[in-house]
């Protein structure tokens, strides 16, 4: 399984992008390994004016991921990942790797 995580940066140790939209990274991470098998530059969305969750929503959807980790996600961008069948899980904080340590263990769940 694939979870797709905002990031301030492209390593484990980059801190949760607290918006979804525009952050600056997501990192695609193998839930089961806990290893990075894609980063995704979305560093263009910051300056957008507007529709960057869209955009962003549809990046993530086509990148084979089944859960999202990040701080908030928009109306807009959660309609999109729930459609594509993406469980959206939200207010989460802390480093990627403490993320994922968390997801792995049950400790975070769907906000759905």
């Amino acid at each position: 399984m694939k979870l797709a995580i905002s990031a301030t940066g492209k390593n484990m140790d980059s801190t949760i992008d607290p918006g979804f939209g525009r952050a600056a990274y997501f990192l695609i991470v193998d839930a089961k390994s806990g290893d990075i098998v894609e980063i995704i530059d979305n560093s263009a969305a910051q300056n957008a004016g507007g529709g960057a969750g869209i955009n962003a929503a549809t990046i993530v959807s086509g990148s084979g991921t089944q859960v999202v980790l990040t701080g908030q996600v928009g109306p807009k961008a959660s309609e999109i990942l729930h459609a594509g069948g993406i469980k959206v899980i939200s207010n989460v904080r802390g480093t990627v790797g403490e993320a994922v340590e968390l997801y792995k263990k049950g400790a975070i769940s769907s906000s759905d």
